[in-house]
């Protein structure tokens, strides 16, 4: 098949690349590089990288014309800065716009979409979370963002499907606590974790489940995409301590969370399980392992979060 990528340069999107090249699909590739990484996808048969903006109407239609994608799976997304409201609009409302409309005029297969577990807020009213609850994305411009995008997705005639994700981790994450952790202790500097708990789910059993919905499995509409247990953050550093076979003289100091952030968001993944035949199989210390190991022989200098800052000490 021709498979269109957006963000394809990035974490998720650079490892569905690979799998799908490796099976001898066609890929063509958006990205900006605005938190992808030109060392995450090498020069090989079968792929074409575009570099640009998916809110570059122009760009996009010209690259769809010329590609004529068979299915189009939609990683870009901003959130590097929680303050760039700006920017989360332009690229995960707007952009998330031209990308549908473009895939419409093309009348493509298929379409996948990856939407943030904060859909649900930051205090959902069940654990774990079913695909009932009701969407309350008020209070990250990431979640808001995100969410536009999916209603513009669902509201177009395409057969997509919306993976609302548990926390993804593995080689190639440059966000959230895993390659903070690493990037702080290599730098000698103190770590601190929060009190709160997370559903994660190794990058490799997310590939899994995308190629299967890019195969044709699966029914229109939202899927969760999560382990279906949760971890303490204390648990993923600790993880994260034996993958690089450090003990630090004290003990790290554990923090109550911010304001806008969850104590737990915890996916219920049945309706995945049952309608993909899939589940996560992936320990949590195998894959903080394999994502240690990427960190160490790959250049680290910055990580991200869509959680606004905090003090750090």
């Amino acid at each position: 098949m021709k498979i269109l990528i957006t963000g394809g340069a990035g974490f998720i999107g650079s490892h569905l690349a690979d799998r799908l090249l490796a099976r001898r699909d066609e890929v063509l590739v958006i990205d900006n590089y605005a938190t992808g990484r030109h060392d995450n996808l090498s020069a090989q048969p079968g792929l074409k990288i575009v570099e640009g903006t998916i809110a570059d109407e122009a760009l996009v239609n010209r690259v769809f014309d010329e590609f004529a994608p068979d299915v189009v799976i939609h990683a870009a997304a901003s959130y590097k800065d929680p303050h760039n409201w700006v920017e989360d609009a332009r690229t995960n409302a707007l952009g998330t716009a031209v990308i549908v409309k473009a895939s419409e005029r093309l009348n493509i297969k298929r379409m996948v979409y990856f939407q943030t577990a904060l859909c649900y807020g930051l205090h959902p009213v069940e654990q774990p979370i079913t695909l009932s609850h009701p969407l309350r994305p008020f209070e990250s411009s990431y979640a808001i963002s995100k969410t536009a995008g999916e209603n513009y997705i669902f509201l177009s005639s395409l057969d997509a499907i919306s993976f609302r994700l548990a926390n993804a981790y593995g080689p190639r994450n440059v966000s959230g606590p895993l390659p903070t952790f690493f990037h702080r202790l290599t730098n000698n500097k103190a770590c601190f974790v929060m009190d709160t708990r997370r559903d994660f789910i190794y990058v490799q059993d997310l590939i899994n489940v995308v190629l299967k919905a890019i195969d044709g499995q699966g029914s229109r509409g939202a899927y969760h995409v999560s382990s279906g247990s949760d971890y303490a953050i204390k648990e993923l550093y600790d993880a994260t301590l034996k993958a690089m076979t450090i003990q630090p003289e004290q003990d790290v100091e554990v923090r109550p969370r911010n304001p806008d952030d969850a104590f737990t968001i915890l996916l219920d993944p049945s309706k995945t399980n049952s309608d993909f035949n899939w589940k996560v199989t992936t320990p949590l210390e195998q894959g903080v392992k394999d994502a240690i190991e990427w960190y160490r022989t790959h250049d680290l200098v910055e990580t991200y979060t869509h959680l606004k800052a905090i003090d750090t000490k």
